[in-house]
């Protein structure tokens, strides 16, 4: 936990450093180019937060702010690497409450994955409870993240939408709000959230898919999925395994039903397989230097 500041960076293709803590220097620029902007035209700002990402690193101003928690250090620092993110995010908005600027702005929030949960990682950090697993793996705990997504005179405060989305959405989202025509060919699986955000009830997608061909570090191995309603598919390519699950009743994912519904589990593997057909989607191959002593 010892921390290291200090952050190697590009800006107009000359390479920089600027010492501090990242989250911090990320959430200035941030500030700075929103301040700096042209406000006669539209602005897209992505911020790429390395919080909360592995190690567990934070100064200790932070950390200080999580010392009454009765948890073990890990999980304190981990705490405070929020709290750092959370302040950051608070800095942005606010910077966006400049007149004329913050009601016509469109914000998402959201992480890449589930927390990191794997025993092999020492004490667990996270807590993904009741969903299984987590970073790394197609369960739940690894692919369902929760979003947050602003844009006034359209979103409701307060509300809720249970329909799941993808990344994917971002870019056709992004294009509709910005009154641009969608772009398929560069968001094959995206749809927007418009409709979403305006209160509707009907999902926008009729599948949804992973692709995930190799092995990973937090013991993962080779596999796709697909989820259409609450009926989630999993194949295994090592040993051409399938596990099915009814979400609706069974969010953590502990009732394989793919013996008790066979004829599902196998319409679902067509649709998955149709799917990878579809976007030529690689497949793992052997490795022929593989040695299981090793």
């Amino acid at each position: 936990h010892i921390f290291r500041g200090g952050l190697d960076f590009q800006r107009d293709g000359k390479s920089l450093r600027q010492e501090g803590y990242s989250t911090e220097l990320f959430t200035q620029e941030a500030v700075t180019r929103i301040r700096e902007r042209d406000k006669a035209k539209p602005m897209l700002l992505y911020v790429a937060y390395n919080a909360v990402h592995h190690p567990w690193q934070v100064p200790d101003k932070y950390l200080e702010r999580t010392k009454h928690l009765d948890a073990g250090e890990d999980r304190r620092f981990f705490a405070a690497m929020i709290l750092a993110m959370d302040d950051g995010i608070g800095r942005v908005l606010t910077e966006l409450k400049d007149p004329g600027h913050e009601d016509d702005t469109l914000v998402i929030f959201s992480s890449d994955n589930g927390g990191l949960n794997h025993p092999g990682w020492g004490t667990p950090v996270t807590s993904n409870t009741p969903l299984r697993a987590g970073k790394g793996w197609l369960y739940e705990g690894g692919v369902r993240e929760p979003w947050i997504v602003r844009l006034p005179s359209v979103t409701q405060p307060g509300s809720v939408c249970d329909i799941p989305i993808i990344a994917a959405d971002v870019s056709p989202t992004v294009l509709e709000v910005c009154g641009l025509p969608a772009r398929p060919d560069l968001h094959l699986d995206g749809a927007s959230l418009v409709p979403l955000l305006k209160g509707a009830k009907e999902p926008i997608h009729e599948a949804l898919h992973w692709h995930f061909p190799h092995y990973g570090n937090t013991g993962s191995g080779p596999c796709s999925s697909i989820r259409v309603g609450d009926w989630k598919l999993i194949e295994f390519f090592e040993d051409g395994r399938l596990e099915l699950y009814d979400l609706e009743q069974d969010p953590g994912e502990q009732h394989d039903l793919a013996a008790e519904h066979p004829a599902r589990a196998a319409e679902l593997r067509a649709q998955l397989a149709a799917w990878r057909e579809a976007t030529g989607t690689r497949m793992p191959s052997p490795n022929p230097a593989f040695d299981p002593a090793q």
